[in-house]
C-alpha cells in the first residue's frame, strides 16, 4: 500500500513537473510571436507625358494644391468655350494625378483623383521653338509636321512654358480676324497691351495677312490656314504644348 502511494506520488509530481513545463513553454511561444505590419510602399511621382484627363458630362472636380491638400480651383465638365473639360496631365502619383488648367494660371499644378476621370492616350504633342518661330507636331519620336508661325512682338511676348490645347473653335464665331479656325490654349498673356479688350487666353490661330515667322502678335500664335486646317484634324483636345526659346 505504501509503494502504491508514493508510486502515485511520484507520478503526480512527474505529471505536475510535465505540465508545467508545458505552460512554460506555451508562455515562451505567446512571447516570441512577434507580428510584423509592413506597410505598403510610398506612391512615386511619374512624369506623364502622353495622357489627358476628361471630367464625365455633368460633373465638377476640385484641383487641389496637393493630394488631399486645399482646393485652389473647382473645373466643370465644359470649358468656358463648350469643349469637353480635357486636362493634360503632367505627373502621376498613386491613384492621383497633377493637371494643368487655365484656372490656376500658367505655372500651377493642380492635384486631382484620378478615379472619376476618363484618362486617354495623346500620342500627338506640340513644341514651339520661338527663336526658330516654328511650331512642330511631333507622334512619339516622329516629327509630322514643321509650321511657320507669328510669335508675340517685343512689348507682347509669347510666354514661355508648358500649355494644351483646350478647345478648337471656328474661327467665324469670334472674327474674321482669326481666320478658319483657332486652337484655344490653356496658357495666359501676362503682358496684354493697354486697351486691349480680347482676353488673355493663348491660342493658335489664323492672321487677315501673312505674318509667318515674324513677331508681331499679342502673344498667340498666327499660322497659315492649310496647317491650321491640319491641326484641327489631327490634334485632339488635351495635348500638350510645349513653348520655349
Amino acid at each position: 500500500m505504501g509503494r502504491r502511494v508514493l508510486l502515485g506520488l511520484g507520478c503526480l509530481l512527474i505529471t505536475g513537473a510535465i505540465g508545467l513545463a508545458f505552460l512554460a513553454l506555451r508562455g515562451n511561444d505567446r512571447q516570441d510571436i512577434v507580428v510584423r505590419v509592413v506597410s505598403p510602399p510610398a506612391p512615386v511621382l511619374e512624369r506623364v507625358e502622353d495622357l489627358a484627363a476628361r471630367i464625365p458630362a455633368g460633373r465638377s472636380v476640385a484641383l487641389r494644391a496637393r493630394p488631399e491638400g486645399r482646393v485652389l480651383a473647382t473645373v466643370a465638365a465644359r470649358t468656358e468655350f463648350g469643349s469637353p473639360q480635357t486636362l493634360a496631365v503632367a505627373f502621376r502619383k498613386g491613384d492621383w494625378i497633377a493637371v494643368r488648367s487655365p484656372a490656376l494660371g500658367n505655372r500651377r499644378l493642380g492635384w486631382v483623383r484620378a478615379r472619376p476621370l476618363r484618362l486617354v492616350q495623346r500620342s500627338v504633342r506640340l513644341e514651339v521653338d520661338l527663336s526658330r518661330r516654328v511650331l512642330v507636331v511631333r507622334e512619339e519620336s516622329k516629327d509630322l509636321r514643321t509650321i511657320s508661325v507669328a510669335i508675340g512682338a517685343p512689348d507682347t511676348p509669347t510666354p514661355a512654358g508648358r500649355f494644351y490645347v483646350t478647345d478648337k473653335l471656328r474661327g467665324a464665331d469670334f472674327g474674321s480676324y482669326y481666320g478658319c479656325c483657332i486652337l484655344a490654349l490653356s496658357g495666359r498673356q501676362p503682358n496684354l497691351p493697354a486697351g486691349w479688350s480680347g482676353g488673355d487666353r493663348l491660342a493658335i490661330h489664323g492672321s487677315p495677312t501673312p505674318t509667318w515667322g515674324e513677331a508681331v502678335s499679342n502673344g498667340c500664335l498666327h499660322a497659315p490656314e492649310a496647317d491650321l486646317r491640319y491641326l484641327m484634324k489631327t490634334v485632339p483636345l488635351g495635348t500638350a504644348l510645349h513653348i520655349h526659346a
